[in-house]
């Protein structure tokens, strides 16, 4: 189901039309009948934040279908929480969005975080070498990442340097997007988010206050790490 799919769902079961999506959102009429038609596959700059707020979802839901609220699975009385693998993080590598299969997503059964009990977890599989070195347990190919979704936590949690965050960057319009980890650097100008690899390929990315990290280049902190997972091979 594509985003725009989603949010004429939502619409429905909320018995909105478009003038109600306008007057909620903010966003234009004209643009939000060209999104419902499909004519533009991703917003430019917070729209889809603005219609997300709108129909009282996250941008994960309405931009990838990640709703773990979704979940059938009853787990509360055990202290257990449904999970969801959301994808990939991978610094370097921009995929296409809609390369990323929202049909059949992997549920994890997991410990309610005591912290945030009730802030959604995320799960992200680590691949490549840009976090090898992150003391003081380095985070390595194969690792699995379980993480706060920030969109359920960033009232209650300010962003730290020191912090282990999930990035995303998209480029082209939001056609393309990398998903990387990094551990955050606050500078009283800027956000510096930082590989710790033994490779020097990896760069931080740096974010001075008011402006992009790169020309046609957005940056924003999706989750917060706060475990790391893996199996033992022989298995």
């Amino acid at each position: 189901m594509k985003w725009w799919q989603r949010l004429q769902t939502r619409m429905d079961e909320l018995g909105w039309n478009k003038t109600d999506l306008h007057e909620k959102s903010g966003v234009p009429y004209d643009s939000i009948n060209k999104y419902l038609r499909g004519d533009i596959d991703q917003p430019r700059g917070n729209v889809m934040q603005k219609l997300a707020d709108a129909v009282e979802r996250s941008v994960l839901w309405l931009r990838d279908g990640i709703d773990l609220e979704e979940s059938t699975v009853s787990l509360s009385k055990a202290g257990l929480t449904a999970a969801r693998l959301a994808g990939t993080v991978e610094a370097g590598t921009f995929r296409e969005v809609d390369e990323f299969d929202q049909s059949e997503r992997i549920e994890v059964a997991l410990p309610r975080d005591l912290l945030f009990p009730n802030a959604k977890q995320l799960l992200f599989d680590c691949s490549g070498d840009s976090m090898n070195d992150l003391k003081p347990r380095p985070i390595l190919q194969g690792d699995r990442l379980v993480c706060l979704a920030y969109d359920d936590v960033e009232h209650l949690v300010e962003l730290k340097s020191g912090m282990v965050v999930v990035v995303e960057r998209t480029r082209d319009s939001g056609h393309f997007r990398e998903w990387s980890v990094k551990q955050l650097e606050l500078y009283p100008d800027r956000a510096e988010f930082h590989p710790r690899s033994t490779n020097p390929k990896h760069k931080p990315i740096v974010i001075r206050q008011d402006h992009e990290a790169d020309d046609g280049v957005t940056v924003k902190v999706i989750a917060l790490v706060r475990r790391v997972m893996n199996e033992m091979p022989g298995f």
